[in-house]
């Protein structure tokens, strides 16, 4: 049951710890592992290593096998070491030498590589789609209360006068720079390994130009060294973008704790968004937000593993890359969670309109206040000092507005601006 089954049995001991919990998390990869078996079936059909017969039913059923993971159906069984080996046998037992022949002019190697560059293509795509979605609400609700002010806080003390419609943008235009972040880890994941078998190329005819056109990779990783050292780096190119991606979602978690707060009062949330307490009647507590924060802390440590896990290896397959798996899967899993609870959420969110009627944020204008006076002819210095002076003796008259014009601030939020760059990143 083991590709590189030679008739000595393994001691059981050795086989559950080397194989460990990889038989579940290659249940993602089943699809993968099929598409890129179809495509290399087809290339060796090409070139002469397998007939048109052979190959018409090694497609027909790997196409079976792709119906029966998406229906569910699909499982790895113990006495199976990977979903490499379940496949292979199932086309064995299928299609007898045909299903043999598969294997020909490849390694595990360069089919986990396949396997796992495809689903990170497919899951930087879906994560993309996700944060497009987010940024598209978050934006709406940005105009929507683009004129209800809000304090703006510097080392958590009161500073100057914000918006919520700057506060729901800056996310917005924050997750632009994330999308850029995914941009550039597509790319990476982008490129065909397939070929490169052991790490080391192939003594086969094989058309690696096919092979990539029919996946559907932008290009080769032409060399096979390269093709085989990608292993980690694809993972952890795509770890630092969803850590990108985490930290804002993090960070705007946060926010959203502490904004409820009663000390901040300065958003509520539904009841059907906060849970309660067992012992205190009258608690609303933020726990969809604390575990988004909580998660999205814990993805943003993901690239740190995979560098420790691959930092001082040398080229070539180790097995140490196997582990890369069981940080990685579940961490995407969670980051999709988080995205898709973050969606539902925010846009039940409801802004406090009369914030700043509290006398406390009165001091929030003082730097508007300073500046009318530079307008006015005095210089910034002594400007400074004399509001600083107003605010000493109880004098200081706060106007409770706010006249900003330059772009980005608080009365030119330059939404339109922020869409179209999105426009442009994605």
């Amino acid at each position: 049951m083991k590709l590189w089954e030679k008739g000595i049995p393994t001691d059981k001991q050795i086989e559950q710890f080397t194989v460990g919990n990889d038989r579940e998390l290659d249940l993602v990869l089943a699809k993968y592992d099929a598409l890129g078996s179809i495509a290399h079936a087809k290339m060796l059909g090409q070139i002469g290593l397998l007939t048109q017969e052979e190959t018409d039913s090694l497609v027909l059923a790997l196409n079976e096998i792709i119906t029966d993971v998406e229906k569910g159906d699909f499982e790895i069984e113990d006495s199976f070491e990977d979903v490499h080996s379940k496949i292979e046998y199932l086309l064995t037992i299928k299609l007898g030498d045909a299903g043999k022949k598969i294997h020909t002019a490849r390694s595990r190697n360069d089919q986990v590589l396949v396997d796992v560059n495809l689903y990170l293509k497919d899951v930087v795509k879906d994560l993309k789609t996700q944060v497009k979605t987010l940024f598209d609400l978050l934006m709406e609700s940005a105009e929507k209360h683009q004129n209800v002010l809000l304090p703006g806080y510097t080392h958590l003390q009161i500073a100057m006068p914000s918006s919520f419609g700057m506060w729901f943008s800056a996310y917005a235009e924050t997750l632009i720079d994330d999308i850029t972040m995914l941009n550039a880890a597509l790319k990476v994941v982008d490129q065909n390994p397939l070929g490169s078998a052991a790490g080391y190329g192939s003594s086969f005819p094989i058309n690696r130009s096919f092979t990539t056109k029919e996946l559907g990779f932008e290009t080769l990783k032409y060399n096979s060294v390269a093709a085989q050292m990608s292993r980690g780096k694809s993972e952890k190119t795509v770890a630092f973008a969803m850590s990108s991606v985490a930290a804002t979602l993090a960070k705007f978690s946060m926010d959203v704790c502490l904004y409820m707060s009663q000390n901040f009062d300065f958003i509520s949330l539904p009841a059907h968004l906060t849970t309660g307490s067992s012992i205190m009647p009258h608690k609303k507590n933020p726990d969809v937000f604390e575990l988004i924060r909580g998660k999205c802390n814990k993805i943003q440590s993901l690239p740190y593993e995979i560098t420790l896990i691959t930092n001082n290896l040398p080229s070539g397959y180790h097995r140490d890359l196997q582990l890369l798996k069981e940080g990685l899967f579940p961490a995407i899993q969670n980051l999709q969670a988080c995205l898709d609870i973050a969606i539902f959420s925010i846009k039940d969110i409801q802004v406090k309109d009369e914030i700043l009627n509290d006398p406390k944020y009165n001091y929030l204008f003082t730097v508007d206040t300073l500046n009318e006076m530079v307008v006015a002819g005095m210089p910034f210095r002594d400007a400074y000092k004399a509001v600083a002076e107003q605010l000493e003796a109880g004098t200081y008259q706060s106007p409770k507005e706010t006249r900003h014009t330059h772009e980005g601030s608080v009365n030119n939020l330059c939404l339109k601006e922020i869409k179209g760059k999105m426009n442009r990143a994605y």
